[in-house]
């Protein structure tokens, strides 16, 4: 009896054992399943940052809002109180009265996304820029279709950009995300800004825009500064026409 409990309970174990293949097998396994979580992880984390990013913009869109809806007019690029529209969005939009020093590198002034390389020590590198000057290059203070404000060379005075002369609010883009971290949002050489600083990886080929309306959307890098059609190009002016005779050659 004694021995016939013992061989019942050795060909137990031996079948309860795990083979050498079976183990092989279960470790093959949770190697894929490993292999699968860690590729998911970069895509939720890019996923967040994308969304936070998002969240950003419509948070400073609020912003432009308010001060529309108690100026009638859109900040100015330059301004006249708080030396940009930085400043104003941030006192006058967001409500926040005494800004921290380095407002500008935390909170929804930042994308969780953007790397800066070789940064100098005395420069904030800006996330989100301005739509100051519209399909023009930077630097025509007289003539810009874009929310710089109206400049007066005589008096060196300059005047709001009303809300009325924005034709099509909800087609003008307001701030966006820029890759040269100044504080304009604008068109430029795409091979330049993906060489310099990675456009593409921030957010898989896309940016983050908020138009004058207060609405965000997320197109492509190149439909944003590559593409010449009407349609991509209108979003930069406010009187809604493209002005390819303007563009950089």
């Amino acid at each position: 009896m004694k021995y016939r409990l013992d061989v019942t309970r050795r060909r137990q174990n031996k079948n309860s054992a795990l083979t050498l293949i079976e183990l092989l097998a279960v470790i093959a396994v949770i190697g894929i399943l490993a292999a699968l979580l860690l590729a998911a992880i970069p895509q939720a984390k890019a996923r967040a940052q994308r969304i936070q990013c998002v969240g950003n913009l419509h948070q400073l869109g609020i912003g432009l809002q308010v001060i529309l809806s108690n100026d009638r007019g859109y900040p100015l690029y330059i301004e006249n109180r708080y030396n940009s529209w930085i400043n104003q969005l941030e006192i006058e939009g967001l409500g926040i009265s005494k800004p921290a020093t380095n407002f500008m590198e935390t909170g929804v002034w930042r994308c969780p996304s953007a790397q800066w390389l070789n940064v100098p020590a005395d420069w904030t590198p800006m996330c989100y820029g301005y739509n100051a000057y519209g399909v023009l290059a930077v630097g025509n203070l007289t003539n810009s279709p874009g929310l710089l404000g109206h400049y007066d060379l005589g008096s060196n005075t300059r005047t709001q950009i009303a809300e009325s002369e924005v034709v099509a609010p909800s087609e003008m883009m307001a701030i966006g995300e820029n890759f040269n971290g100044s504080i304009t949002f604008m068109r430029g050489h795409l091979p330049d800004e993906e060489k310099r600083w990675s456009a593409s990886s921030r957010h898989q080929g896309k940016a983050n825009v908020v138009f004058c309306d207060g609405h965000v959307e997320s197109p492509s890098l190149k439909f944003l500064f590559e593409d010449t059609s009407d349609a991509a190009l209108v979003r930069w002016n406010r009187d809604h026409l493209p002005h390819r005779e303007k563009l950089s050659p």
